[in-house]
């Protein structure tokens, strides 16, 4: 939120206060805290300026070592209904120390100190190194011209800083000078709204920034104030963590032990998945030829996917098989199983008015209602459509039940698409939860819902999701893909860049449709998406209104979509090893560049290529004319070490940028020095 006019002015309509200077402090060492109470304005000198002013009081924390969590507090408000982030606290223990010029508050490494000064000034610390600042005018109040308050803190973004992450985000990688609204929206790949909002970012100076609410969270980096991080929630109060750490990696596992980390996938999620693609005709035997039309061809397929029309339209969700185009669900099931696969088959939480569960869940209170008692509807995706309210246990219950229906007919998983577009207004959940704060926790409850269902039918080892949307803690139920992109060279690179930024708010396993989604892909983009999506770490063909099978797009396309599978097949003891990384560190299978060689500054913004794991190097190729340009970094155990093409043994010296041109059958795929993905037992 921006409410400032230029340096000194504040904008028409909006009226800021700021917290002065700490005039008091309580110090309660036995539980961990540090309270702080700031007027606003100007400091108190004296009795009399105590009133009429407000004060903003600040409680400083920690609810595991190296993270200071700060809660600025306007007027306390009864927040029983509000959803909050599960997060793992232990509570460690602090040192909380006072002389003459400062207060201290240590966890771990990390130390916060705060000025006793006619300003409020807070400094970060890790291991002795300042890592952060807060400053003059940096928390206050802000009224909007609507007269809502809201609850802002700006942090200095120095010389050479550079922010990553705040969820999958289509826009540049690195966030400087951008406005980022927290907010889950199904706006597709090419615009600054995003699916998976996380309100979590990581400096190159080694801290992350954690701000703890499924409100809508506003921040400006540098695109205000242009030395600032600025934040802001509306409300009476806002809550936000500072983590240190010696490297945005460490930083990356403390934020991931605090608000939860990806579980391993089963072995077989790491090959292709085949869909039928969204709105194309399809039954039974179209299904079978796909399938057996990648045997005859010699692919290896590991999923065949159900995409929308296994239902009937206009009953989307009804959980049911079409008949007329599946009269034998389970028989066509087990023909899959017989071939090897999995399935997968796509599901929302929505269910339109003319499918048989809608009155069944409206008569039973399991939909959203509006304030009058009503079920809430609208017309945007299914005629008349409600929303499952996931706040309601039977509800969750009943939602699921239908789910291990399926499961028991031999569907191994599920396509939880949507659950970005929930409503804020004129809104009542079963809990009472405050609707705004559910807009974007409810795809946790959603996920997390569908999620639980195939580890108690499946076990914890077989359970996995294909998931769209997210927010804080959605790491724990994968995996996700990037939703709605085009067929077309841009939107390939936007959804790379979406899926690093993905990786660096602590989302462990990213997928994207293969060739786009939108529109038809030409035979190019069909062999270099096809070369991406396989060295991803979940591969996916789908598309919109066209068939993603390889052979529409010509004799080349299936050989390269075999040679790919096939070399991602050799990979996959490889991917297992670095999902244990994943699942006990939080870091992401797919990583930027920059996430693993931090001290390289070349790789600080690097947003067309990445490592799949940390032994290779991939540079997919945006280009018709097969050209990619790449960059090598020094690896710092072996700094003159060359590095390995995986497919044509080219050898490349570190240190270095390379132009150069590849047929459809290779690209800049790099063996770091001295290791061997190939060969990992």
């Amino acid at each position: 939120m921006k409410f400032l006019n230029g340096g000194w002015l504040v904008r028409d309509g909006y009226s800021v206060k700021y917290a002065a200077n700490i005039y008091d402090a309580d110090i309660d060492r036995d539980g961990g805290k540090l309270t702080l109470y700031c007027p606003f304005g100007s400091p108190i000198y004296n009795a009399g300026m105590t009133l009429d002013g407000g004060i903003l009081t600040i409680e400083v924390t920690s609810p595991r070592e190296n993270v200071i969590t700060t809660r600025l507090i306007n007027f306390r408000k009864d927040r029983s209904h509000c959803p909050k982030f599960q997060l793992n606290e232990t509570n460690p223990a602090v040192e909380i120390a006072e002389d003459d010029e400062k207060w201290t508050f240590t966890s771990g490494k990390t130390t916060l100190e705060i000025a006793k000064d006619e300003t409020i000034d807070f400094k970060y610390f890790f291991d002795g190194t300042e890592i952060a600042h807060s400053g003059w005018r940096a928390k206050g109040l802000v009224n909007d011209p609507s007269g809502r308050l809201h609850v802002t803190e700006q942090l200095d973004l120095g010389v050479g800083e550079k922010i990553y992450g705040l969820g999958e985000r289509f826009t540049n990688f690195v966030k400087n000078g951008q406005s980022v609204e927290i907010y889950n929206e199904d706006g597709g790949t090419g615009t600054e709204q995003a699916y998976k909002n996380v309100p979590f970012y990581m400096s190159n100076r080694n801290y992350g920034l954690f701000v703890d609410t499924p409100a809508k969270v506003e921040f400006e980096i540098g695109s205000e104030k242009v030395s600032r991080v600025q934040f802001s929630v509306a409300g009476e109060e806002m809550t936000y963590s500072v983590i240190g750490g010696g490297s945005m990696k460490e930083i990356l596992g403390t934020y991931t032990a605090l608000t939860g980390r990806a579980p391993l996938v089963p072995d077989w999620s790491y090959g292709l998945w085949l869909s039928t693609s969204f709105t194309t005709d399809y039954d039974e035997q179209t299904v079978l030829d796909f399938v057996d039309g990648m045997a005859e061809r010699n692919i290896p397929l590991s999923v065949f996917h159900f995409d929308c029309r296994w239902m009937k339209e206009l009953e989307w969700c009804n959980f049911a098989w079409d008949e007329n185009k599946f009269p034998d669900p389970e028989g066509l099931l087990k023909k899959l199983h017989d071939r090897g696969l999995k399935n997968c088959v796509w599901i929302n939480s929505y269910v339109g008015q003319k499918s048989p569960l809608f009155e069944e869940g409206a008569k039973n209170g399991y939909f959203i209602k509006r304030t009058d008692g009503s079920v809430w509807q609208w017309d945007k995706w299914q005629a008349g459509m409600a929303i499952v309210d996931f706040t309601n246990p039977d509800a969750v219950k009943w939602y699921q039940g239908y789910l291990k229906k399926l499961v028991a007919m031999g569907v191994d998983c599920f396509k939880t698409d949507f659950g970005e577009r929930i409503p804020t207004e004129d809104v009542v959940y079963y809990d009472g939860s405050d609707p705004e704060l559910m807009h974007n926790y409810y795809t946790l409850l959603y996920n997390k819902a569908v999620y639980d269902v195939l580890v108690e039918t499946k076990g914890e080892d077989e359970a996995i999701l294909f998931a769209r949307s997210a927010t804080v803690g959605g790491q724990q139920y994968p995996v996700h893909w990037g939703g709605d992109c085009s067929s077309n060279y841009p939107s390939m690179a936007e959804s790379l860049r979406a899926g690093l930024s993905f990786g660096m708010s602590g989302f462990g396993y990213w997928s994207h449709d293969i060739a786009g989604f939108e529109d038809e892909a030409t035979p190019d983009l069909y062999k270099r998406w096809t070369q991406f999506g396989l060295l991803s770490s979940h591969s996916r063909y789908h598309g919109s209104t066209a068939y993603k099978v390889p052979w529409l797009y010509g004799d080349e396309a299936v050989d390269v979509c075999r040679e790919f599978v096939e070399l991602k097949a050799k990979l996959v003891p490889y991917l297992k090893s670095m999902a244990v990384e994943t699942h006990e560190t939080g870091l992401p299978m797919m990583r930027s560049m920059v996430l693993e060689f931090q001290d390289d500054p070349t790789c600080e913004d690097l947003d067309t290529q990445y490592m799949l794991g940390s032994d290779i190097l991939v540079a997919p190729i945006f280009r018709e004319d097969g050209v990619a340009r790449f960059y090598v970094p020094a690896d710092p155990a072996a700094p003159t070490s060359t590095w390995r093409n995986l497919i044509t043994g080219t050898e490349y010296e570190p240190g270095h940028w390379y132009t150069e041109q590849y047929d459809y059958h290779a690209l800049p795929v790099l063996v770091r020095p001295g290791t061997d993905p190939l060969n990992v037992k």
